[in-house]
């Protein structure tokens, strides 16, 4: 077969990953000469599945709506926040997603709750989950948007069916009946069938009072808590800093 119409039949097939493997075997062939056909064969098959996980973990990453390139492999541990690095690197692994357990992330603002909520969520789209990143307040705004234009269950649908939802600045301000009820009906919906994590400045033991309704609270907290990892992040604002270390410019 002629090499030319091989190549438009594999574009065509949209086997681009392939096509750029065939193409680079092509440029250096001393490094495939002594390979058996299916030993080549097999090196642009690698390649097409890598391209296509590539394409598709990509679409996670977009689909996640992470705010920030945060990674765990950045992630700071030489300033004291009270990161455990085993318990880090425990979760980066993926396990507590298949145990379908939250992560309940406390500490003030500026301390870096969201940069490490964001690096899991993009480690476990990298892994091959579904991802969702919402912060409270706007998660609020968008239910009474879906209760007022009849889509309340289909977005309670989406919500469930990530296997991983993003919860950020749970508590910062008390919630409605309608606010804690909708809350709880989210995680119900996820209980131990999927995983949530939650950032707050408030420590997780000031949430019950917060939410207000005590026999709401209960529910709520039951569902979060119960199996969950907590991480408390303690210390002076890692954005003050970064900024009282930034060089001053003068115009």
């Amino acid at each position: 077969m002629l090499i030319h119409p091989m190549k438009e039949k594999m574009t065509l097939l949209k086997l681009t990953g392939m096509l750029d493997a065939l193409e680079d075997q092509g440029r250096t062939p001393e490094l495939v000469r002594d390979l058996s056909f299916e030993d080549r064969l097999g090196l642009l098959v690698d390649q097409e599945i890598l391209v296509r996980e590539n394409k598709r973990t990509a679409t996670r990453l977009k689909a996640a709506k992470l705010r920030q390139n945060a990674t765990l492999e950045n992630l700071d541990f030489r300033t004291h926040r009270g990161l455990n690095r085993p318990l880090i690197q425990s979760l980066s692994m993926g396990q507590w997603i298949e145990n379908h357990q939250n992560v309940l992330i406390t500490g003030p603002t500026g301390i870096g709750k969201s940069y490490l909520s964001e690096s899991l969520g993009n480690k476990a789209c990298r892994l091959g989950y579904r991802v969702l990143l919402i912060r409270v307040p706007r998660l609020f705004h968008s239910l009474a948007l879906a209760r007022s234009t009849g889509r309340l269950l289909a977005f309670f649908k989406t919500l469930a069916t990530q296997d991983v939802l993003i919860l950020e600045d749970l508590c910062l301000s008390s919630f409605t009946s309608e606010q804690g009820q909708d809350l709880l009906e989210i995680l119900d919906d996820r209980h131990q069938s999927r995983s949530t994590i939650v950032t707050s400045q408030l420590p997780v033991g000031g949430w019950h009072e917060h939410i207000g309704e005590p026999t709401l609270a209960d529910a709520i907290l039951d569902r979060l808590v119960h199996g969950a990892y907590t991480i408390e992040m303690k210390g002076d604002s890692m954005r003050k800093q970064k900024s009282a270390s930034a060089p001053v410019t003068t115009i």
